[in-house]
Parts: structure tokens; C-alpha cells; sequence
């Protein structure tokens, strides 16, 4: 479980990240959890972006992720959630 204070650090991580995932109007489906997945382990931070188009809310869309890879949630702010996963790779550079 993260802190708000850590929340809070993590989210200013976040600022210079560029979008890494897209959800569609597909929604969330196998091959975008398959991606969130790998880039979670790849980067621990990843930044969504929810098409216009999308099915539903950037909040449902979250929800439906974090409860598929076990992530925490950073932020949902319009369009963009933010993503974190500490990472199990070894020689990875820790956000917390």
C-alpha cells in the first residue's frame, strides 16, 4: 500500500512521462493488460491515455486495470492514469 506522501512523489515522477499505452475503442482487453503488464515490469511508472473513443471513463478504466495487474493507482486526471508497480528485475533503479 502506498502513502499519500509517496502517491504524491510518484505522481511528480510522472509529469515527464510520455504516454506509453492507449486505450481504444476496444477497451481494456487482453493485449492491453498484456502491455500495461510488460511495461509495468519494464518501467515500475507507466502513463495511460484514454481515447476519446474509449467505452468507458478514464475512473472505470483504472479500476478495471488495477484490479487486473495488481497495480496502484497514482492518478486519473482527464484522459491520462498513472500507473505503479514496483518492479522485480534485479539492477532496476527504485521510483520508492
Amino acid at each position: 500500500m502506498i502513502t499519500t506522501k509517496e502517491r504524491a512523489i510518484l505522481r511528480g515522477y510522472s509529469n515527464n512521462l510520455p504516454d506509453i499505452v492507449h486505450v481504444g475503442k476496444d477497451g481494456v482487453n487482453p493485449n492491453v493488460v498484456a502491455q500495461v503488464n510488460d511495461n509495468l515490469l519494464a518501467h515500475e511508472l507507466i502513463k495511460i491515455k484514454v481515447q476519446q473513443n474509449a467505452p468507458a471513463s478514464a475512473r472505470e478504466i483504472c479500476d478495471e486495470l488495477v484490479s487486473l495487474t495488481q497495480a496502484e493507482p497514482i492518478s486519473v486526471v482527464g484522459g491520462k492514469i498513472v500507473l505503479y508497480k514496483r518492479t522485480t528485475k534485479k539492477g532496476f533503479k527504485h521510483y520508492l
